[in-house]
């Protein structure tokens, strides 16, 4: 039961707003709002302490410690004086940084569950499309200048096509065809990767081919190819071992989208809010 419990939406909530207060209830102790008082608590300069000591590998000395300690009241007072004078009014920047580091509060909640095989497991059966292995295939292909051959290049690829799969001739595949910048030869890849190479047309065609003998000539954007495809792997849905860290991390990124979803829908409660028809001008 209380496993159920810590998954439903409002227990998130309530950790969240939980967050919240206890981050209002730091700053305050950090800075209070009490007229012109501002203090700087132990707690805040124990975090300093830290933070040098995290960059710079040693405690800070007497010195350095109140040097970030008066760089802190500086930063205090300007950022009081700042919003004394509405600086942060109207300003995009500022309203998005804040607007992040609100949101970005989740991150931590989420980063903390860590998922059990089972949800993962269902995880990966919702979202089969997203981690489908793609089809791989191992193939060879030869290179006809269309640019040099002119007019011949279809008739030299069928020719050579002809001798190719006839079972008396032997070819040396190195020394036929035409000097070409990629390789002849490859092994274990996807239409994606084809395309890269050969251009999204040559990758579709080669792989409506069969295996095992010589087809084409096939079109891309450097000329004629005439291609035999050795192996052909369909794609598949992997197991979960074989895409953990990317099934976590979708997991994690899917969780913390809706609880930010749903955080931002409770706050909004909280809200009348209006949104008008934007003025349109005429034109004549």
């Amino acid at each position: 039961m209380l496993y159920k419990w810590l998954h439903e939406p409002l227990i998130h909530f309530l950790l969240i707003g939980g967050l919240l207060f206890l981050l209002y209830g730091i700053k305050n102790d950090e800075v209070s709002n009490n007229g012109n008082l501002i203090t700087i608590s132990s707690a805040k300069i124990n975090h300093l302490a830290t933070l040098w000591e995290q960059k710079m590998g040693r405690p800070p000395s007497a010195n350095e410690l109140d040097g970030l300690i008066q760089h802190q009241i500086k930063e205090d007072v300007l950022y009081r004086e700042a919003l004394a004078m509405g600086l942060d009014k109207g300003d995009t920047v500022i309203r998005r940084r804040l607007a992040q580091k609100l949101e970005f509060i989740t991150v931590d909640i989420v980063a903390q569950k860590t998922p059990t095989d089972a949800e993962l497991e269902s995880y990966l059966s919702e979202h089969q499309q997203q981690f489908q292995q793609p089809s791989h295939l191992d193939f060879i292909q030869i290179y006809l200048n269309a640019d040099k051959r002119g007019g011949q290049a279809q008739k030299d690829a069928q020719q050579l096509l002809l001798d190719l799969n006839t079972a008396d001739t032997r070819l040396d595949l190195l020394n036929i065809g035409d000097p070409f910048m990629f390789e002849q030869r490859y092994q274990d890849v996807t239409e994606q990767e084809i395309s890269q190479l050969f251009g999204q047309g040559f990758a579709r065609d080669l792989f409506k081919q069969s295996q095992g003998q010589w087809q084409g000539p096939i079109s891309s954007g450097y000329g004629l190819h005439l291609v035999l495809v050795e192996r052909k792997t369909s794609s598949s849905q992997p197991k979960l071992s074989d895409v953990y860290d990317k099934v976590l991390k979708a997991w994690k990124d899917d969780q913390r989208q809706r609880i930010n979803q749903s955080f931002l829908q409770t706050l909004k409660q909280h809200y009348t809010i209006i949104v008008e028809t934007p003025q349109t001008t005429s034109t004549q």
